[in-house]
């Protein structure tokens, strides 16, 4: 906020169009028409929301198998006796959400929580791929799809994962054609991650 827009503000509201302006896709704008929105709510409805986000501070934890967001540990994925013995490999616990909102893959997960970018300086050690060597050898996977997004860190990423698990004799697969490329997967509709699924090729 410039200082005159600064000083024509209460500090309460300054702060919490500074605070929210920090929350991912939401620009100044965004922020101040959220953070009179707020101001104009009622005073149940704004402890509400603080209370939702301490909750999810407090009790949501990362799964110690697949590193998704859970508030059991195993998640109940992992817990489910029923899966099938595939594990999916995604960048984001979002993306995870998208691709079991298809109802098109009944196996298991595995969150990485990023891409290789050395751009961003993330490599292989900043990501849960340790931890997933670790699962390929104690499961034993019949396969593993690297259904990271189609972008470059994307792509770099399941290069890096086919070259590191395929040697360990795991199958190692890759969404199919039909998703945009650059696209992310937490946006990309159901019937087309159901048919990527689907139709995953050997990498």
């Amino acid at each position: 906020m410039s200082q005159r827009s600064t000083m024509a503000t209460a500090e309460p509201v300054a702060r919490l169009i500074e605070e929210l302006g920090k929350l991912p896709g939401v620009g100044p704008k965004t922020a101040s028409r959220l953070a009179y929105h707020l101001l104009r709510t009622s005073r149940d409805d704004a402890i509400g929301l603080a209370e939702a986000i301490l909750a999810v501070k407090e009790r949501i934890r990362l799964c110690s198998v697949c590193f998704n967001t859970t508030e059991i540990d195993p998640c109940a994925i992992c817990a489910d006796p029923m899966r099938e013995n595939l594990i999916c490999v995604v960048e984001q616990p979002l993306d995870l959400v998208a691709i079991e909102r298809t109802s098109a893959y009944r196996g298991k997960y595995h969150v990485l929580h990023g891409a290789i970018s050395p751009v961003d300086g993330i490599g292989p050690d900043k990501l849960r791929i340790r931890e997933l060597q670790q699962r390929v050898v104690t499961e034993s996977p019949d396969e593993v799809i690297v259904f990271t997004n189609l972008d470059l860190p994307g792509e770099a990423t399941a290069t890096y994962l086919h070259r590191l698990l395929t040697p360990m004799g795991v199958t190692v697969t890759r969404p199919a054609s039909g998703l945009p490329v650059g696209g992310d997967l937490e946006y990309a509709d159901d019937m087309t991650l159901g048919r990527a699924m689907a139709g995953r090729r050997a990498l």
